[in-house]
């Protein structure tokens, strides 16, 4: 049963992805509504499927690499969803299907692994870290995409001739703005995220803080974009500068959420375990 509701949600994303991309192309409202009705039911069928698995275990589903991949594609559907109802950039869902779509993808082929309930999971302190961590970077991960958005923006604004970029995205202002709120609500969430991740420390290891190398790059992490909001706010940087910082900013939080466990050793390493 699990996998089959895996394989329909990889078709919905799947479809949502050639939908937005038939959109960026033909500029068809049709293939937009496809795009987003898609997304939606893959969506759905994910969050039916997420709470069935923390309905078996008793804790939040990111107790192996599977889980941790499938929590993310969720978190990047609902994060733009909720995006498109405020700012309605159709054009986002480039961007974000393709991404839900490769997390499912991904997930799908990485062995189930031991699913089991696990006492030291069982925390609401946890469930709160993880959700608002997850939910903090999909947001970033927007961010990073209107900021790629922009560049091809600028770059094609900047030429004699119109590409084919230009009469497909919306005004720079506009990519600038939604970016940057997608940077001050993912910074929110993360800080949450950390915050309520220290208290669960303190509750299971008796510490807030042991530099474990996941919270050393989690803090560099939430340096480098506290250091971008007060560059935005404090020198003015907009545009190009922004943008730049918002793609740089998600090498780098991708690097924390994979890249920490994988190659270096702690207590995160359980999260991302075959």
């Amino acid at each position: 049963m699990e996998s089959a509701t895996v394989a329909s949600m990889v078709v919905f994303y799947g479809l949502s992805t050639a939908a937005y991309l038939g959109y960026l192309i033909r500029q068809r409202d049709a293939l937009h509504r496809w795009g987003l009705g898609l997304l939606l039911l893959g969506f759905a069928a994910h969050t039916l499927l997420l709470a069935a698995l923390m309905l078996r275990t008793g804790h939040m589903p990111v107790s192996t690499l599977r889980e941790t991949l499938l929590f993310t594609g969720w978190t990047i559907s609902g994060v733009f969803i909720a995006f498109q109802l405020r700012y309605r950039l159709r054009v986002l869902g480039v961007f974000a299907a393709p991404l839900a779509a490769a997390a499912t993808l991904i997930a799908a082929h990485v062995p189930s692994g031991d699913q089991s309930a696990q006492p030291l999971l069982k925390s609401l302190w946890l469930g709160a870290h993880v959700l608002f961590i997850f939910m903090g970077e999909a947001a970033l991960a927007l961010a990073c995409g209107l900021g790629i958005l922009y560049l091809l923006q600028e770059r094609a604004i900047k030429r004699k001739k119109p590409g084919f970029f230009f009469r497909r995205l919306p005004s720079l202002e506009l990519l600038d703005s939604s970016g940057y709120a997608g940077v001050i609500a993912g910074f929110v969430m993360m800080t949450i995220g950390l915050i309520t991740g220290v208290v669960y420390a303190k509750m299971v290891w008796g510490r807030f803080w042991a530099w474990d190398p996941k919270e050393v790059w989690s803090g560099i992490t939430w340096l480098l974009y506290a250091a971008l909001i007060h560059a935005r706010l404090a020198m003015g940087w907009r545009g190009r500068k922004s943008a730049l910082m918002a793609i740089v900013g998600f090498a780098v939080v991708m690097f924390t959420f994979l890249g920490v466990n994988f190659f270096l050793a702690g207590h995160h390493g359980v999260f991302t375990r075959f």
